[in-house]
């Protein structure tokens, strides 16, 4: 059985993925690990290997619209460090019960490791026209609205709805 139907494809446009933490823990109540996220994100951009059109990090998950050369290349890389980095991090905290989770969500074919931070697969979707780019970044910037978090998507410190508005950012984008 394939691990997703999900692909990413051949070509460098724009992509809309959706990458989510084992039974949607809440890693990213932790500005830490956050910023853990961020971090892989500013030096993908830096290495001129991905191209961040916008994003939204919650709790329990993120999604982001990016391009690059090989896209599931960078996001196998994006996903593998930042697991590293968190469950490194969630170490070094003594955060037990969390790690204890990751270790009883882990896949049971993932026998190399103790743990598992990110479920299988991104979702990818090709973002075909300006249209779609428009609907895929207000259905971002909009979902801390929606689960009731702000009021309106630029309160919410890890989206770049703040970008697009021209006030505070904490990443650039490259739109």
């Amino acid at each position: 059985m394939a691990r997703s139907r999900y692909k990413f494809f051949d070509n460098e446009g724009p992509c809309f993925i959706t990458c989510t933490i084992v039974n949607w823990l809440p890693v990213f109540s932790r500005p830490d690990a956050v910023a853990i996220v961020l971090y892989s994100w500013k030096f993908l951009q830096t290495e001129n290997r991905v191209i961040l059109y916008g994003y939204v990090i919650l709790e329990n998950h993120l999604h982001c619209i990016f391009a690059a050369k090989e896209p599931s290349k960078e996001i196998a890389n994006f996903k593998s460090y930042t697991a590293r980095q968190i469950i490194d991090l969630l170490k070094e905290r003594s955060d037990g019960f969390l790690l204890k989770q990751l270790n009883a969500f882990k896949l049971s074919h993932k026998t190399d490791r103790p743990y598992q931070l990110w479920q299988e697969g991104s979702h990818p979707k090709l973002i075909l026209n300006e249209e779609m780019m428009r609907q895929k970044l207000d259905y971002m910037h909009f979902n801390p609205v929606e689960r009731g978090y702000v009021d309106d998507p630029i309160h919410w410190r890890y989206s770049s709805a703040r970008n697009y508005a021209g006030i505070e950012r904490i990443i650039e984008y490259n739109y």
